[in-house]
């Protein structure tokens, strides 16, 4: 295996996925039986600067080149071969957000991300105007809340993109964006795979009415679908990515997604009545649809998928945050105590005890809003823990609502999805960290929406292999072959999954314990007018 890993580095069949998540940078090697050869990573973590989530550009770049210089040791260490070539090369991102360059391609704001909810007026009324579901965290809806806001720096955009984007252009010099990224900046129309002509028009037409004439078409990236060519790593790209200079351009590059767009591949999770529930610091679940929606939902988002198939989105702004601090803080009590315990089996212990709950959670409720979270029209969040005086409060059931509570936003997303457009759904995949613990987030997501959830081997560091896998269907699809195809005969022909299908009594539970969550918002609402 190493013999032929060591072949696979040195003759450049191999695969590089770069994901930038919310929390971690992830850059993972794959051989061309899409295995992982080597993997590297950064922490980092955004701010909240003058009211707004943002993340600084030297930030990106340290801990991207601190990613790839893991990724490289970890070659080194394990296949005992310098990494100075790959077969090809792709880079994901958090989807939509705000990156808007001038004409010399730099930044004309700091970075807003997804996080924000200050653009309620904008997607409001890019809403009303074009019959669509335009979120609060679209780069359109960005656009027009600084036009709204007479920001002056929009006289001098030349250039919209997100962070995926952004990257990829610097390594390849290419203004380009995989349709699935794409599909978060402004509707695209599934029949062309480009963005829709006609909504383009409108909103060009309500910009000059506020006295900008800017041509949208001139300032969003052009659209890729999967396997598509997007450039190739540049000699400056690879010194930026890699400053000992030990890698060496021309690696075709695929074009650069979003970590919505990662997921499904990642769960082979691209075809029609599938989907698939990422976790993180947010939570989305992406359902791949077989006609078009009914009528426009707020709560759910059309985006499609990377080849360009439409997606319903259920897109929470707060996800396993909230948890991962509860866990801290005990892992700081432990550590009073004298007892040091490594992280894995903090969090193994702690949330393994969420199984021993009752199934409603024991009368506790919790909400996990950090930040503003539109599903349930709150620009602002703040973490609560609340309980009545004869709720069993035990450890299992503190647990078990902090994890109902990471999933609670999301049930009611899927409640429109499922029950008011009656979308069909044949297996739903889970990836992310809120599953990386054995059994415990596939157990209580597949209560949450009563559906089978599978996990597979990458359920905890699915994106940058799931963009790694992008990279390499660019490199070496056949004539014809889409990526479905790709992915169900040379991807997941013999991949060992585990499906949990849900249990009634916990179906039961969680139906109390959302009647509670819904019934408790207005405390919510209330604690985040307090300021």
């Amino acid at each position: 295996m190493t013999t032929d890993a060591r072949a696979a580095i040195e003759d450049g069949r191999t695969a590089l996925g770069i994901e930038l998540g919310s929390t971690r940078i992830k850059a993972v090697l794959i051989g061309p039986d899409h295995a992982p050869l080597a993997a590297g990573g950064s922490d980092w973590e955004n701010q909240f600067v003058d009211r707004r989530w943002t993340y600084s550009m030297e930030s990106v770049w340290a801990s991207l080149q601190a990613a790839y210089a893991e990724l490289a040791a970890d070659v080194q260490r394990q296949h005992g071969v310098a990494l100075t070539t790959v077969g090809a090369l792709g880079v994901s991102a958090m989807m939509h957000g705000y990156l808007a360059l001038d004409a010399d391609g730099e930044l004309l704001t700091p970075f807003r991300t997804w996080r924000n909810t200050n653009t309620g007026p904008a997607a409001e009324q890019l809403s009303a105007l074009l019959g669509y579901n335009i979120p609060h965290r679209w780069s359109v809806a960005h656009l027009v809340q600084a036009v709204l806001d007479g920001e002056e720096h929009v006289a001098a955009v030349a250039h919209l993109t997100t962070l995926a984007g952004y990257v990829h252009g610097r390594l390849s010099g290419e203004q380009v964006l995989g349709v699935g990224d794409a599909s978060g900046m402004f509707p695209i129309d599934v029949a062309t795979g480009g963005y829709d002509a006609a909504m383009i028009a409108q909103v060009e037409e309500l910009l000059a009415g506020h006295g900008h004439e800017l041509r949208l078409t001139e300032l969003l990236p052009t659209v890729r679908a999967a396997g598509d060519p997007a450039g190739e790593l540049t000699p400056d790209g690879a010194r930026l990515l890699d400053p000992s200079g030990a890698l060496v351009a021309g690696a075709p590059m695929c074009p650069p997604e979003g970590d919505a767009g990662t997921g499904m591949v990642a769960t082979n999770s691209v075809a029609p009545r599938t989907g698939n529930v990422s976790a993180g610091t947010s939570i989305f679940a992406m359902v791949v649809l077989e006609q078009p929606l009914s009528r426009v939902h707020r709560e759910l988002d059309l985006v499609t998928t990377p080849a360009g198939d439409l997606v319903a989105m259920v897109h929470c702004n707060n996800g396993a945050s909230e948890l991962d601090s509860w866990v801290r803080l005990f892992g700081e009590f432990a550590g009073a105590l004298g007892v040091e315990v490594d992280s894995s089996r903090l969090f193994g212990t702690l949330l393994t005890s969420a199984l021993r709950g009752a199934p409603d959670g024991g009368g506790l409720m919790a909400f996990n809003y950090l930040s503003g979270e539109p599903i349930t029209e709150l620009e602002e969040g703040r973490p609560l823990f609340l309980r009545s005086p004869d709720s069993t409060f035990t450890l299992a059931n503190f647990m078990r609502v902090q994890l109902y509570s990471a999933l609670a936003t999301l049930r009611i997303g899927m409640d429109v999805l499922q029950r008011d457009e009656g979308a069909r759904l044949e297996r739903m995949f889970a990836h992310g960290g809120l599953f990386k613990t054995k059994g415990v987030g596939q157990a209580l997501l597949a209560a949450a929406i009563d559906t089978p959830v599978t996990v597979g081997a990458a359920a905890a560091e699915g994106g940058a292999w799931g963009m790694a896998t992008l990279a390499a269907f660019r490199a070496s699809r056949t004539d014809g072959q889409d990526l479905t195809g790709y992915l169900a005969e040379r991807v997941f022909a013999d991949a060992a999954l585990e499906t949990v299908d849900p249990d009634p009594a916990d179906v039961a539970g969680f139906e109390q314990f959302i009647e509670r969550y819904v019934a408790a918002l207005p405390v919510e609402r209330a604690a985040a007018a307090l300021g």
